[in-house]
């Protein structure tokens, strides 16, 4: 027993669980939101001698009225409530109603794009009027949820969370207070993809009821999730958005995804570190010996048409944009001359060993055109490449960063719904890392060897003397 609460366990101020009594589970629909008496309700599970501790899930038939089918709602009405007796004459019964009904706007058929449409879908849609296919119909809810909060904790009355307090119902045994059992519907296992359009003649619909105990931790995070749920859709999420929310936290395993947002903080720290990296480098870049110019250029390029449109997912991508420019403008040697209101543009010359790697880098990039268009291969590519013929990495960056997120977006890719394409993106940029990595092996950097511009790596820059 776990005890919250100032006056111990027995005190008056202390709540306790209720579960000693034997159970029953019952679920009836009805097609009334206040259910007064046992009139006009239908009875499609009986759950006798239930057991808070078991989980079950059984499949039953439900009876869907004429009112429902007519674009109506149809409730659920869940009872817990003691062995033997009607939920109606039972005074120490807890129940949750949940509409088993949602309207929304039908999806269009998915239709093989191989086949195409066959004739009878043809004349089926033409048969509809526009204004019909943008209206939204009674879509049935075949899953339903339920949970019972097990553990055997005590409260105080005086100070109860108000997230689970609602959920409370308290009876007086004696000189003791007790909180029936907490029952729970999990909304969240509501999506979208599982709703079913109710047509006029569905006389009957399958309703599968699954239940499982639950703990108080997960009750309490559970309620807030679906609160912020209900948030979102007031703030004008459509359902497909909020059941996009619902499927991070109900499609992965809680443990994984508090990993999850662990290493979504290291992302945004190695995506800082990266930008730092790449501006330092860059900043003493004096010559373009070894580096690929073209493979600078393309994901600029790209990223031109996209950057007026920060709100598709595109935030940061100003910045990387003109980060990029100024690369790029550095890579082609270029300055700028204002004569007037007009700018010139000049460029600088290239030495021969710039010449040189220019050519290889034509060359390299007339082979990577046959991995671009299917594969969509240009950032670093270009400059692994390069390096066999050049036999050398010491003008190349270390992108240590970059390649830490390219791990991480592995991670996200299998926890996030998106295209099998950008899910292959991800292990693409993770083989050219690993080729990186083997040329690094390949061709190691002499760190005593004097470059072109007579430094070397072991030499340490010298300290201004102290004055005296």
């Amino acid at each position: 027993m776990r005890v919250f609460c100032r006056g111990g366990g027995g005190g008056g101020g202390c709540w306790r669980n209720f579960l000693d009594a034997p159970f029953q589970l019952s679920v009836y629909t009805t097609t009334r939101s206040n259910l007064g008496a046992e009139n006009n309700v239908d009875l499609v599970l009986n759950v006798e001698d239930f057991d808070v501790e078991s989980k079950f899930e059984r499949t039953v038939n439900v009876s869907v009225p004429k009112k429902t089918r007519n674009n109506g709602t149809l409730y659920a009405y869940i009872f817990l409530h003691h062995a033997g007796i009607l939920p109606w004459h039972d005074g120490k019964q807890v129940h949750l109603v949940s509409p088993l009904t949602t309207y929304m706007v039908p999806k269009p058929e998915e239709v093989n794009l191989l086949t195409g449409e066959s004739i009878t879908q043809q004349i089926e849609a033409e048969k509809k009027p526009p204004s019909a296919l943008d209206e939204p119909v009674s879509h049935w809810r075949p899953r339903l949820t339920l949970n019972v909060m097990v553990d055997d904790f005590v409260f105080d009355g005086a100070s109860l969370p108000a997230d689970v307090h609602r959920y409370m119902k308290m009876i007086q045994l004696g000189k003791t207070v007790h909180y029936l059992p907490i029952l729970f519907i999990d909304q969240l296992s509501n999506r979208v993809k599982d709703l079913m359009v109710i047509n006029r003649s569905s006389t009957e619909l399958p309703l599968t009821v699954s239940y499982d105990k639950i703990s108080l931790g997960r009750l309490r995070f559970w309620i807030h999730m679906q609160d912020a749920v209900y948030s979102l859709q007031q703030f004008g999420f459509s359902e497909k958005d909020a059941d996009e929310v619902k499927g991070i936290f109900v499609d992965t395993n809680l443990y994984f995804l508090a990993l999850t947002f662990f290493v979504a903080a290291f992302h945004l720290l190695f995506d800082f570190l990266a930008f730092k990296n790449d501006i330092s480098f860059w900043k003493k870049k004096r010559s373009m010996i070894g580096m690929s110019t073209k493979a600078g250029r393309c994901p600029q390029l790209s990223a031109v048409p996209r950057a007026p449109c920060p709100v598709d997912g595109y935030g940061s991508l100003g910045f990387t944009l003109e980060l990029g420019l100024w690369k790029v403008k550095k890579a082609l040697k270029m300055s700028v001359v204002w004569r007037g209101l007009r700018p010139h543009f000049q460029f600088g010359t290239y030495s021969e060993s710039e010449r040189k790697t220019e050519e290889y880098d034509t060359q390299a990039m007339k082979y990577l055109s046959y991995l671009l268009y299917p594969l969509a291969v240009t950032r670093l590519s270009g400059q692994v490449e390069l390096r066999y013929p050049d036999g050398r990495c010491s003008h190349l960056p270390r992108p240590a960063w970059q390649a830490f997120n390219t791990f991480i977006d592995d991670v996200f890719a299998f926890i996030i719904t998106m295209p099998t394409s950008h899910r292959l993106a991800c292990f693409r940029d993770d083989v050219v890392f690993l080729v990186y990595l083997y040329q690094r092996w390949l061709y190691p950097v002499d760190k005593s060897r004097v470059n072109e511009f007579g430094e070397s790596y072991e030499e340490k820059p010298q300290r201004k003397p102290h004055a005296h």
